[in-house]
């Protein structure tokens, strides 16, 4: 397996290793091919929906309904196909009760929880830049990038 020096922040190289066969490559992924499997979960994940049924999940586990109403402006059936979506990722799980009415439940997975963790992260430092990612553009002149918060 051979290695590169990645230089971080700090200036102090890190040896990252790199896959040694195509095989292992395709194994591990690469998001950037653009046939990589992962791009279609990234997809998912990163969809409008998709980040904002991560979040309304991590609260815990919620059935159709509520999610609709805690995600505003979500239709049913982009809710229904984002859950499908997530589902089929292993990102949550579907657990159908044997009532009448249906009533069906979505929790997520500890993998889904581990990918919603790190959409909030995202998701909170947007909130946190807001300011500069909007009104703040707009005061910035040609060329100029705003300032990110601390």
């Amino acid at each position: 397996m051979t290695t590169s020096p990645i230089l971080h922040a700090s200036t102090q190289p890190a040896v990252v290793a790199e896959p040694a066969s195509l095989s292992e490559k395709l194994l591990r992924g690469d998001v950037m091919a653009t046939a990589c499997p992962s791009r279609e979960i990234l997809t998912h994940l990163t969809s409008r929906w998709g980040v904002l049924v991560l979040l309304a999940l991590l609260g815990g586990t919620q059935r159709f309904s509520q999610l609709r109403r805690n995600i505003g402006g979500v239709s049913e059936r982009m809710l229904a196909q984002t859950l499908q979506l997530l589902e089929k990722d292993r990102m949550l799980e579907r657990h159908a009760h044997k009532v009448v009415p249906p009533h069906v439940d979505y929790t997520l997975t500890p993998l889904g929880h581990e990918a919603a963790i790190r959409v909030r992260e995202l998701a909170d430092w947007i909130e946190l830049n807001l300011p500069a990612l909007t009104d703040g553009a707009q005061a910035n002149g040609p060329g100029e990038l705003p300032q990110p918060a601390p």
